[in-house]
């Protein structure tokens, strides 16, 4: 009776975290989400490029070292490349894929999810044309924040910066080895191409942060004003766990176990988790490998970095026996007084992750002040999310472009200038702080998917263009919300978003060429299975082969079955068109599909996938 009871409770408590996650539309944040990364891209833009009050930029980067620079992104409101916080928005880009992806594949999202990955990644190759040479930076900040133009106007210095055997950077090497090994791991189902060359240089990366140590800053010391590093030791650790996530070599997590308690991993117990303190995610990912069995001789060790995994998640759940978290009277974390809300979209990705380790494991969280059951964790990481999105004193969106209410003064340069279809003539360096900087008017480029600094600890906030420390928005900030909206999105949608676990096999899949199925809905006879079998690039076009299995999984015989298909843009085999626009049926060789039975069609395009859904059955 009592685990009746006990069962009941827990049920009770998951509807309730559905029911409550009506209020937003998780999707639409997604979406927005995404359009960020577009505003931010430099380089060259592509053909399907969304944001078109921007154009391209910074197409001569590097050059003056004889190195391609050309791409990447501008990490926040101004032009600087800044090598930190890309990789680790990367890393937060894909781990969100790996664990969310078939809710990204359910919303039609993950074509922009792995282009915005790709787009970082691409830049990540270029920067790493040596094994021990990595370009971490292009462009000054102090000369950078002097003028204040569109990307398409700079007229400031794009000096690259780079780390060597002689200038090391163990830190910016570290974690750009982890978000290629985090990348490679959510291309492989798609990609395996692309997934094996991203492998290789986060290999090549990892053993050149590890052999020539020190911190980046000391090599770019342009970059300390900016992006201080606290320490290289939790990158170390970060890389190699992603590396072992990758590769399921062995010696990877070797490397975390026999280094556990000199690089700190098993002796901080942190409550930040962020571009600059790795610690809690690599304590967390490092409890799912105990979790999942496969702890072997080094599960005391790893017991270790789980009790530091639990420190994070109490302290943040307000558990912690008084050493908790610091949160404002409206409930949102609090940590530091410039841009804090990166650190509390952060923090509440890595607690729904946790959430769902726990979950998978049939463990619960055992803090100081109370046994938490894994949907607690969820619950207060949806309640940071909702926060974000206008569930706050002041009822606003602190993500620029969703909602009624949000920042119309972004500290941003691009989105606060207008855009170069409608003024035609180059705003110059100063000349942008006279005519556009001051003015009180709202910005005339809405940045989309921009999660601003957010308000003080006192919940207040003051929407000014010259309040940098809460108005501009950052990639480091957007980059969780990915992942987070997608499992947010799966809860409304009534299934469970994370991968399927297999084991030998990263968590992300459960067969090297099967994608998460993207279109089942409950009360259908059929469910769908969709796979990438290929791809490649024509011009600047990227193509896909698609192929659907269709199951039968009722116990009936289905006949007539008709698809709508949309955003379809390529060819099609395997089922033939009606007179209806978007519908297709089975062709006369396979009119039935017995109880148990499958059948496939394939279509080639480029871009997104097609939306599938039944019209008709009998």
């Amino acid at each position: 009776m009592a685990n009746s009871r006990q069962f009941f409770a827990t049920f009770l408590l998951v509807l309730t975290i559905i029911d409550a996650s009506s209020g937003f539309d998780y999707n639409e944040a997604l979406d927005k989400s995404l359009l960020f990364f577009e505003a931010q891209r430099s380089g060259k833009l592509p053909w399907n490029q969304r944001v078109k009050w921007r154009g391209d930029s910074g197409l001569h980067d590097g050059y003056q070292q004889n190195v391609n620079l050309v791409g990447g992104y501008y990490d926040a409101g101004d032009h600087v490349k800044f090598g930190l916080p890309m990789a680790y928005s990367v890393t937060m880009l894909s781990w969100g894929a790996i664990e969310y992806g078939r809710s990204m594949m359910d919303l039609n999202q993950m074509g922009h999810v792995l282009n915005a990955i790709k787009w970082g990644t691409d830049y990540f190759i270029k920067a790493h044309p040596q094994p021990n040479v990595l370009w971490g930076q292009v462009g000054d900040g102090d000369s950078d924040h002097y003028c204040w133009e569109r990307a398409e106007d700079m007229s400031t210095p794009r000096t690259g910066y780079k780390l060597d055997t002689e200038h090391p950077g163990s830190d910016l090497a570290g974690e750009t080895a982890a978000a290629m090994a985090a990348a490679a791991i959510a291309f492989r189902p798609y990609n395996s191409s692309n997934s094996d060359l991203l492998l290789v240089h986060a290999k090549q990366l990892f053993w050149f942060a590890d052999r020539f140590r020190g911190l980046f800053t000391d090599s770019i010391p342009s970059a300390k004003e900016f992006y201080t590093s606290s320490g290289y030791s939790d990158e170390l650790l970060w890389a190699a766990t992603w590396l072992y996530r990758a590769t399921k070599d062995a010696s990877y997590l070797k490397y975390v176990v026999d280094n556990a308690a000199s690089m700190g991993g098993t002796g901080w117990a942190v409550k930040e988790f962020s571009w600059d303190n790795k610690y809690a995610g690599v304590q967390i990912l490092l409890s799912k490998v105990l979790m999942d069995g496969d702890g072997g001789s080094y599960t005391s060790t790893l017991k270790q970095y789980q009790a530091k995994a639990d420190y994070f998640a109490c302290a943040c759940h307000q558990k912690n026996d008084g050493y908790n978290a610091p949160l404002t009277p409206g409930g949102l974390l609090y940590l530091h007084e410039w841009n804090n809300m990166q650190y509390a979209a952060s923090a509440a990705f890595l607690l729904t992750v946790y959430s769902d380790y726990l979950s998978a494991a049939k463990s619960v969280l055992k803090c100081p002040d109370a046994v938490v059951q894994p949907q607690e964790l969820l619950v207060f990481a949806k309640s940071q999310a909702d926060y974000i999105l206008g569930k706050n004193p002041k009822s606003m969106s602190y993500m620029v472009g969703y909602g009624e209410t949000y920042p119309i003064h972004v500290h941003h340069r691009g989105a606060s200038i207008a855009p170069i279809s409608v003024l035609h003539s180059t705003v110059g360096c100063v000349q942008g702080f006279d005519a556009w900087y001051r003015r009180p008017q709202a910005n005339p480029n809405v940045i989309h998917g921009g999660l601003v600094g957010g308000p003080d600890k006192n919940d207040n906030f003051d929407d000014d263009r010259s309040n940098y420390e809460q108005t501009e928005p950052t990639m480091s900030g957007t980059a969780p919300l990915v992942g987070l909206f997608s499992k947010l999105h799966s809860m409304n949608a009534g299934y469970a978003a994370g991968p399927t676990r297999t084991k030998g096999l990263p968590s992300s899949y459960s067969h090297p060429k099967a994608a998460p199925k993207p279109y089942e809905k409950p009360g259908l006879p059929v469910e769908f299975f969709h796979t990438i079998t290929n791809s490649w690039t024509v011009g600047r076009i990227a193509y896909y082969r698609h192929k659907v299995t269709i199951k039968n999984r009722s116990e009936k015989p289905i006949t007539d079955l008709k698809l709508e298909i949309e955003n379809l843009s390529g060819a099609l085999w395997g089922l033939s068109p009606t007179h209806n626009k978007n519908i297709y049926e089975l062709p006369e060789w396979t009119k039935v599909i017995k109880p148990g039975s499958e059948c496939s069609f394939v279509y080639v395009q480029g871009g997104p996938q097609a939306k599938i859904s039944v019209q008709s059955y009998l």
